[in-house]
């Protein structure tokens, strides 16, 4: 039975069911979903492309900027935790670069948190060191002094879609001869949500509401007990968000590198994610004792790791290597420096001056009229 049949069946049964689920089926029911299935999503043969699969530099600036956080705690045991590894690519480019420190190499201990299969068995084929070490939950690690990190992950969590009638409305998915919407009142956590951030929408205005990424921060702010907390991913800061002109919100499609907004096609093909509120991690991660460093742009964040200098020395030391290797990285600084957005929080760091954060963008606020 394909995906799609089970939706229908599930809808049939028991009637239309949110957006929030539909996603979530179309991405994560087992075997089937986009990120549970065997097909392959990320590089050339797949669907889009990660800053990892340009080039290693990413990984290494990353790790870079982890040197230097461990630096900060006082150079002791270090956990680095990954969410969502994706290939693994990532991973194994900041590890080549923390092994170039003996001595914090010899105090690491690198964790993985990873939901999918697929990307489990293809992160430990490629991730052989004995260093690394895979989790099913960051509630596992609770306790733990050093660093969390993700690179586009909470854009892939299930959002709820919601619009402003006379009242918030809720997008929900039927079916009669094909997927249709139906708006039904919205649930108060929804609108809760958005009185908390401080966020009015006006008439006609649609967008997406992640709860999942609210209990993602709070999972964090809970198991980290000393360090910080990277988050990687495309999105924009409340006061970005709600400007006029994405009143039908941001919710995008990604299938053999061709991006749509048509969700109910490809189901279990196709990636499906939608911009990350900044500025509700932020809230909700203070809840939790997480704390705001700073917030930047992917390529001011390079540039602060002092990116150039990397590019300098390898001219210097290999004009042959400097332009095979200077075009993916001009990619990672030009093509997607400005849409991927890098904020990184603190708990239990009275004073935390990051390279990472030198040059940085607006800080996430909580307050927007959107319109």
């Amino acid at each position: 039975m394909t995906l799609s049949s089970l939706i229908i069946k599930e809808i049939k049964r028991f009637g239309p069911i949110s957006f929030r689920d539909f996603m979530e089926m179309a991405l994560y029911y087992p075997g089937l979903g986009y990120y549970t299935s065997h097909k392959k999503k990320i590089g050339k043969t797949g669907d889009y492309y990660t800053s990892s699969n340009l080039t290693p530099v990413f990984g290494e600036m990353l790790g870079k900027q982890i040197q230097e956080m461990w630096h900060i705690l006082g150079k002791k045991e270090m956990t680095v935790v990954e969410m969502g590894a994706g290939t693994g690519l990532l991973s194994g480019d900041v590890l080549t670069y923390l092994a170039n420190s003996p001595e914090l190499f010899h105090d690491l201990n690198y964790c993985i948190v990873e939901k999918s299969p697929y990307l489990l068995k293809e992160q430990q084929d490629r991730l052989t060191h004995e260093k690394v070490n895979w989790y099913n939950s960051i509630s596992e690690l609770k306790g733990m002094r050093g660093c969390i990190f993700s690179n586009e992950l909470p854009d892939a969590f299930p959002v709820h879609v919601v619009e402003m009638e006379n009242e918030l409305m809720e997008v929900f998915v039927g079916y009669e001869n094909g997927f249709i919407e139906i708006l039904k009142p919205a649930s108060d956590q929804l609108r809760d949500y958005l009185k908390e951030l401080e966020v009015t929408l006006p008439f006609g205005y649609r967008t997406e509401i992640n709860l999942d990424a609210i209990k993602w921060i709070r999972e964090m702010g809970s198991a980290l007990e000393k360090g910080f907390v990277i988050s990687i991913d495309y999105g924009y800061s409340s006061r970005e968000l709600y400007q006029d002109y994405r009143n039908r919100g941001t919710l995008l499609c990604y299938y053999n590198h061709t991006v749509n907004e048509s969700p109910f096609e490809h189901i279990g093909e196709q990636d499906i994610t939608s911009h990350v509120n900044f500025s509700a991690l932020d809230h909700w991660g203070q809840k939790k004792g997480l704390y705001l460093c700073g917030f930047t742009d992917q390529a001011h964040f390079l540039m602060g790791l002092r990116i150039d200098e990397y590019l300098k020395n390898l001219q210097e030391k290999s004009p042959v290597d400097y332009f095979k290797k200077m075009l993916p990285i001009k990619s990672l600084i030009m093509d997607m420096g400005g849409t991927f957005k890098v904020m990184i929080q603190k708990k239990g760091v009275e004073f935390a001056e990051l390279s990472g954060l030198k040059f940085p963008s607006e800080a996430p606020n909580r307050s927007r009229d959107a319109g």
